[in-house]
């Protein structure tokens, strides 16, 4: 069943935090951290968070930090662990403590049925539509035809950061194994990674992902920036 509002957790380090809004609407869930060297997206969230960043509808979840002991770490896994990030569906069993991990997030994501699961991520390569690999400042999408959220989130985004080198792009990447397609293939949202480039200054990349999670919000109808 969803979650009461407040702060819950799926293992002792790793808080949700839960907030309704007073206005119907929809659900929004954000994640960030999965991968612990990919650290720009934990800082905005918690920014967000000390903020008091509320919905003005429907509901928001917020995990700032997926996988704590890769973030500890500051590694793309936990020392000895998986990559978190591969592990979904999950497996509740599992001697694996990030499966076992995917799964009750699993769980928690076919409770809440949320319309947009966000997860922030960043790239070590800046996008290249001839470089196949390469992320870095783009919309990540797995689904055809692209989410028209996706589009209107990166002209906004683009309108905003100008100088050059900062300009966004979706990119239609599918990888049936990562958890944000598990997660869209199971209940159907709006899913998407957000990928910095990491060659920015970090302050520049928090920037970055706190604009791209306020878009993102107004765009799904779970937070007005007007």
């Amino acid at each position: 069943m969803p979650l009461s509002p407040g702060v819950h957790f799926l293992s002792p380090t790793l808080p949700v935090h839960v907030f309704d809004a007073p206005a119907p609407g929809p659900t929004a869930l954000i994640q960030a951290g999965i991968h612990g060297d990919e650290i720009a997206g934990v800082h905005a969230l918690s920014e967000l968070l000390e903020e008091r960043l509320r919905p003005t509808h429907g509901r928001l979840i917020v995990v700032p930090v997926m996988n704590p002991p890769a973030y500890r770490a500051r590694q793309r896994c936990a020392p000895g662990g998986l990559d978190l990030n591969r592990c979904f569906p999950g497996d509740a069993e599992s001697d694996a403590a990030e499966r076992r991990l995917a799964r009750q997030f699993m769980d928690l994501v076919l409770d809440e049925r949320p319309a947009l699961m966000a997860t922030l991520h960043e790239s070590k390569k800046r996008f290249d539509p001839t470089i196949t690999v390469s992320f870095g400042q783009t919309l990540v999408y797995g689904v055809e035809p692209m989410p028209a959220l996706v589009g209107r989130t990166v002209a906004r985004l683009n309108a905003r950061f100008t100088a050059p080198g900062e300009r966004w792009a979706p990119y239609y990447y599918p990888v049936a194994t990562s958890s944000t397609e598990v997660i869209v293939d199971a209940i159907g949202c709006v899913g998407v990674c957000v990928e910095t480039w990491m060659g920015f200054p970090e302050t520049l990349r928090v920037s970055m992902h706190r604009a791209v999670v306020e878009l993102l919000l107004d765009e799904i109808g779970v937070r007005s920036l007007s």
